[in-house]
């Protein structure tokens, strides 16, 4: 599902990844976790294809089989609009938007018609019991409502990996369990790879694997 070689990144005189290798197989739940600094964000992004490695030292990067490294960037968009998801510990609603116009965003931006889109975010918002609170916006919804809708958006276009940096990290402690659970439900019940960066020790240790990062490399 997801295979890096010799993953650099550095900013300035500042070296924030030092040569990352790792494979990630289809449909497994994989926890990055680490100190603050270690670069699990920088690696994250570049996952993700939001941010790209250093090209000096050579590097290979594939997702769902596909070579990030040959696209050119509006490949890149259009891939990562299809085959990925994100989820981010601020959800990052439209605050303009209702929970089901948030949750359609991604799919109007694929070109999908808005009768398809919207009768697949209802069932995803039905899925994750926001039924009730798909017209409401985003400031009439509590903090767990707001990420569930957030998990919505990054399902709509059914994609193959689903990347989250600290998704749990700005609820309270119920909401996030239920949030972590989700997870894995969602795993079971749509195949997705799921990659979390995370400080939440017990969203780790459910985790199918847990890899962890230090100075810019994975030591464990």
């Amino acid at each position: 599902m997801i295979i890096t070689k010799n993953i650099h990144k550095q900013y300035g005189d500042v070296e924030i990844l030092k040569g990352v290798d790792l494979h990630i197989k289809k449909g497994e739940i994989v926890a990055i976790v680490g100190p603050s600094g270690a670069g699990k964000t920088t690696l994250l992004q570049i996952l993700g294809t939001l941010d790209k490695p250093n090209k000096e030292q050579g590097y290979d990067l594939l997702v769902d089989n596909v070579s990030i490294k040959n696209l050119n960037d509006d490949e890149v968009s259009s891939f990562r609009n299809k085959n990925i998801g994100f989820i981010f510990q601020f959800h990052q609603l439209l605050p303009e938007f209702t929970a089901l116009e948030n949750v359609c965003i991604p799919a109007f931006i694929g070109g999908k018609s808005k009768s398809s889109t919207e009768k697949r975010a209802k069932e995803l918002l039905s899925f994750l019991g926001l039924s009730h609170r798909e017209n409401h916006k985003p400031s009439e919804l509590s903090g767990g409502e707001q990420q569930r809708v957030a998990v919505a958006r990054a399902l709509i276009n059914e994609p193959s990996v689903i990347f989250a940096d600290e998704p749990s990290g700005n609820l309270d402690s119920s909401s996030a369990k239920k949030l972590h659970e989700l997870f894995f439900e969602l795993r079971d019940k749509f195949g997705q790879t799921f990659v979390l960066v995370t400080h939440n020790k017990e969203l780790a240790k459910m985790a199918d694997r847990t890899l962890t990062m230090k100075d810019g490399i994975i030591i464990d």
